[in-house]
């Protein structure tokens, strides 16, 4: 018999931005299924998701491997009854020029992120066109999917794919009740990225001043967001991309000065 409950299938769900969303939609009154390479964190989020009155249905595995990840939902589909959205969060990324990338490393991040991608997303559509069930399909990628960032060709080159994947499937599988968007987040704060990023002296400085709204992003931002884009709210929203990333991609404060500066009045008469 099916949940009453809807459910959320989230690659990448044993921490940061992916952990969030899961307790976003827990919260929201989801049931979850997370997938990850570690066990021991994605036990951490299915206890955390119980704790907030969901089930969680957990899998240790690799995106790049299409047959564990259709298993995996395929289990999640027969543990719960259904599925109602899949998020596509799992990436790889890390800083290098260009000219010294590796093979290994090029074909690692695309394949993370643009196999996986494509290996949940397929696997979750088999499921609800059989089902004959409406579903939403939310991919993170960045704002650098059409700007370009140096130092992280690999993972611009295949979240550009993702885009051009969402907006293609949203067009191929609307007739079935399917919804494909995606979300860039901006700069946000995580346990990762607090470890590993922010903790470096003055680079939360430097990267504030590029953000218009003044702040870092919050990982509640991105859930929020994330819940709303798979909810009856957005049900007509398919082959979208939402920036969430208080308009840093604008680069409207990029060096950190303010229109006022120019001279002129300071507020609107």
């Amino acid at each position: 018999m099916a949940s009453d409950r809807p459910v959320l299938a989230i690659t990448g769900g044993g921490s940061g931005l992916g952990e969030s969303m899961a307790l976003r939609f827990a919260e929201g009154g989801y049931d979850v299924t997370l997938c990850g390479r570690r066990e021991d964190n994605l036990k951490s989020v299915a206890a955390k998701i119980e704790a907030l009155g969901g089930k969680a249905h957990f899998a240790s595995l690799d995106v790049r491997e299409a047959d564990k990840v259709q298993a995996w939902l395929e289990s999640a589909r027969q543990a719960f009854g259904r599925l109602d959205a899949l998020i596509c969060n799992a990436a790889g990324n890390f800083i290098c020029p260009s000219i010294d990338l590796s093979p290994n490393g090029w074909r690692s991040v695309t394949s993370i992120n643009l196999d996986g991608t494509f290996f949940a997303s397929q696997a979750f559509a088999k499921i609800q066109i059989r089902d004959q069930r409406p579903g939403s399909i939310l991919s993170i990628i960045a704002a650098y999917a059409w700007s370009g960032q140096p130092g992280t060709i690999h993972s611009a080159a295949s979240k550009a794919g993702i885009l051009a994947m969402m907006r293609t499937l949203a067009a191929e599988w609307g007739r079935y009740g399917l919804r494909c968007n995606t979300i860039a987040p901006g700069p946000v704060h995580t346990e990762g990225t607090d470890k590993n990023l922010w903790s470096v002296p003055g680079v939360v400085e430097a990267v504030t001043r590029s953000i218009p709204m003044g702040r870092l992003g919050k990982a509640q931002d991105i859930a929020d967001a994330a819940f709303f884009l798979a909810s009856a709210q957005a049900s007509w929203i398919s082959g979208a991309e939402l920036t969430v990333d208080g308009a840093q991609w604008l680069n409207g404060g990029i060096f950190g000065w303010d229109p006022s500066d120019l001279g002129g009045a300071k507020t609107a008469k």
